[in-house]
C-alpha cells in the first residue's frame, strides 16, 4: 500500500500519542476532521496500525531487569520451530522473540523483577525445551527503548 506524506505524518503522530483526538490530528496534518478520520480508518483496515496499546513503566511495575537470551539449537526444521515458538510464546516474561542469522539462532528479551526471577524463568524454560546453548546477557542500564518506527 503506498503512503503519501499525510499518511506518514498521521502514522508518526499516532505512534507517538494514540490518545490524540481526530480534531487534533486533522489540525496537525492540515485536513478537516472527516477526511482525517477516513485516512486513519483506512490505515487501520490496511493492517499498518496493528493495535492500540498503553506503554507501561516496567520499573514501577517491578519488572526492571532486561535479559537478552541468545540461543543455539541443533534443530532446524519447521516442526521444531513451530513447537519452539509455541513454548517461547507461552512464557509471559518473554517480551521479544527473534529468529536470527549469524552465530546464534534465536534472541529473546526477557523482562523480570530481578536475577532470582530470571533464574526461575531459566529453569522452567530449559525444562520445557531442548537447546544446544543458552547465553544470558543482563542489561545494566536502558539508554533507549522505543516502539516508534522512524520515517
Amino acid at each position: 500500500m503506498p503512503f503519501d506524506s499525510i499518511d506518514l505524518e498521521l502514522l508518526d503522530l499516532i505512534q507517538k500519542d494514540i490518545s490524540m483526538s481526530i480534531d487534533e490530528l486533522a489540525r496537525r496534518v492540515g485536513l478537516t476532521k472527516t477526511p482525517c478520520w477516513r485516512r486513519v480508518q483506512k490505515l487501520e483496515k490496511s493492517g499498518v496500525i496493528r493495535k492500540k496499546v498503553a506503554l507501561l513503566d516496567s520499573a514501577i511495575l517491578q519488572r526492571k531487569t532486561s535479559v537478552f537470551v541468545q540461543i543455539k539449537t541443533s534443530h532446524h526444521n519447521r516442526d521444531w520451530l513451530e513447537n519452539f515458538s509455541k513454548i517461547v510464546s507461552s512464557f509471559p516474561e518473554v517480551v521479544s522473540f527473534y529468529r536470527m542469522a549469524g552465530e546464534y539462532d534465536y534472541l529473546l528479551r526477557v523482562l523480570v523483577k530481578d536475577i532470582p526471577a530470571y533464574d526461575d524463568f531459566y529453569k522452567r524454560f530449559i525444562e520445557a525445551t531442548s537447546l544446544r546453548d543458552v547465553t544470558s546477557n543482563f542489561a545494566m542500564e536502558e539508554l533507549k527503548n522505543t516502539t516508534e518506527i522512524p520515517f
